[in-house]
């Protein structure tokens, strides 16, 4: 029996693993959501300079060049270079008492609860899925929406470098009908997109600027490429329900005011995540209610 079959047959054993590899890669969204971002502006100064031939942006040629794998890991404080034993999904954390074991300041509690909830998120989508190719695109999915959601968060901004593949992805996966047919998928692709463009675009006539960017559009458009046109409506619905929870949270925690602005992109990667897994059986608990 080889390791697939023994995923497929036993049930602990894929959750396990499903776990084990969500940690792991965990870690790893950590560095892309704190690396992607410079990278990108990093590109786009030196595409400016190039244009421009000037020497306004030459700054950004002699800054240390960064991407996904190197330079390693290192303590923004001291510059410690993190190693294998400081870099163990959570354990590290644990273990060095959240501090850095070079300078001993404080490291950021956001490293290990990206590690734990993309563990977590792992485990629930194999369970829900199986070790099948559903639940590897499944898996996929979880882990751009973790990405998205920090992005933007941070940044105000959903990277095409993840959005537009992330669009592709959905209408391959159903073109072999994964998820939904391809015709619902392909639809949805095109109404999530135009349907939040064009809600924007009736923004901008009467309030004279953009109510959301255009990563927005295309991460809508991802999702209904996902799982079909059928469920924009549903995930709509839950990005403003997820909006005024997030969004009354952070009043109280964070002490923000209610004019404090906040991206739009993580309430519909959270929506999306939840329709992805529950929106069905969610369907079918309201049916049941409004229909008994």
């Amino acid at each position: 029996m080889d390791f697939i079959q023994a995923l497929q047959t036993h049930a602990w054993l894929s959750i396990t693993s499903a776990t084990i590899l969500g940690l792991l890669v965990g870690s790893f969204l950590n560095v892309v959501i704190h690396r992607l971002p410079k990278m990108i502006n990093a590109e786009y100064k030196e595409q400016v300079d190039e244009f421009l031939k000037s020497d306004e942006y030459q700054s950004a040629s002699t800054q240390e060049k960064i991407n996904l794998v190197l330079p390693r890991s290192r303590c923004p404080h001291c510059g410690h270079q993190i190693t294998a034993l400081e870099n163990i999904p959570v354990i590290s954390y644990l273990f060095l008492g959240g501090r850095c074991s070079g300078c001993k300041k404080s490291i950021s509690k956001r490293y290990p609860i990206v590690e734990l909830v993309t563990g977590i998120l792992s485990l629930v989508v194999v369970y829900y899925f199986g070790a099948t190719w559903q639940g590897a695109a499944a898996l996929l999915f979880t882990w751009c929406m973790i990405a998205l959601t920090l992005i933007d968060y941070d940044t105000y901004y959903l990277p095409d470098v993840i959005t537009l593949p992330l669009v592709w992805l959905g209408l391959i996966a159903n073109y072999y009908g994964l998820f939904t047919n391809f015709g619902s998928a392909f639809w949805g692709a095109v109404w999530g997109y135009m349907s939040l463009w064009t809600l924007n675009q009736v923004f901008k006539l009467l309030r004279g600027r953009d109510g959301m960017g255009a990563g927005d559009f295309k991460l809508f458009a991802a999702l209904g490429a996902w799982m079909g046109w059928q469920m924009l409506v549903q995930i709509a619905l839950f990005s403003s329900l997820v909006g005024a929870v997030i969004g009354i949270s952070l009043m109280f925690i964070k002490n923000r005011n209610k004019d404090h602005q906040i991206p739009y992109g993580p309430y519909l990667a959270i929506a999306g995540w939840i329709a992805f897994l529950f929106g069905d059986e969610i369907n079918r608990q309201y049916l049941k209610i409004i229909l008994p």
